[in-house]
């Protein structure tokens, strides 16, 4: 489990497609990463397979590439990094599993004050697990939806920090994020699907 407080930003040394799907090497500030363990990147929990230095391998299986960017990383791509939580840690975000839900698209950008806003476009069904002032994760940041200005479409406001301490600084409208929905309003659309549909609750 991871809490969507970025704690690194690494760059990708070298990315190569292989039969099971795709094999990433990056480097990070990381010093004492072992194999086995899991490292959330971009939002997508992967698991380590091995480290040299401060780089470290890790593989995202064919079925994640399709609802994910990680197939158009190469040499140089910068990801946001976040260690697994500790159990006597800090919950200092939301609960973020690591299992990106979809790709959206950035549609605006604009400064406003001291805050950078950032409009996404959503696919379709995820707007509905997604509330204003709630939380959302987008490329492994944990944020705060700051409005939802239309239909399948949700603002949010980064930063200074956030700015400069994660990728978020350098998007543009026409790029692709990582989005999780709240895996509580998950939970809350299937407990409460049987009512909205009309079906008979045993």
């Amino acid at each position: 489990m991871f809490t969507g407080l970025v704690d690194a930003v690494g760059t990708v040394a070298s990315a190569r497609t292989t039969s099971a799907g795709r094999e990433i090497t990056i480097e990070s500030p990381y010093r004492d990463l072992a194999p086995g363990e899991s490292v959330a990147v971009n939002g997508a929990c992967l698991t380590v397979l091995g480290t040299s230095g401060l780089n470290f391998t890790v593989a995202a299986v064919s079925s994640t590439l399709p609802r994910t960017t990680i197939g158009e990383w190469s040499a140089g791509t910068r990801v946001n990094l976040e260690r697994a939580m500790r159990a006597d840690s800090r919950f200092g975000g939301h609960i973020v599993q690591g299992h990106v839900d979809a790709v959206a698209e950035v549609s605006a950008r604009e400064q406003s004050g001291d805050a950078l806003l950032l409009t996404l476009s959503l696919p379709e069904g995820l707007a509905e697990l997604v509330v204003p002032l709630g939380s959302i994760t987008v490329d492994g940041v944990s944020l705060t939806v700051n409005a939802i200005p239309g239909p399948d479409t949700v603002q949010l406001s980064i930063i200074e920090f956030s700015r400069s301490h994660t990728t978020l600084g350098d998007v543009h409208p026409g790029a692709r994020v990582h989005v999780e929905a709240d895996v509580i309003a998950k939970y809350v659309r299937r407990m409460a699907a049987p009512y909205r549909s009309g079906a008979e609750i045993p």
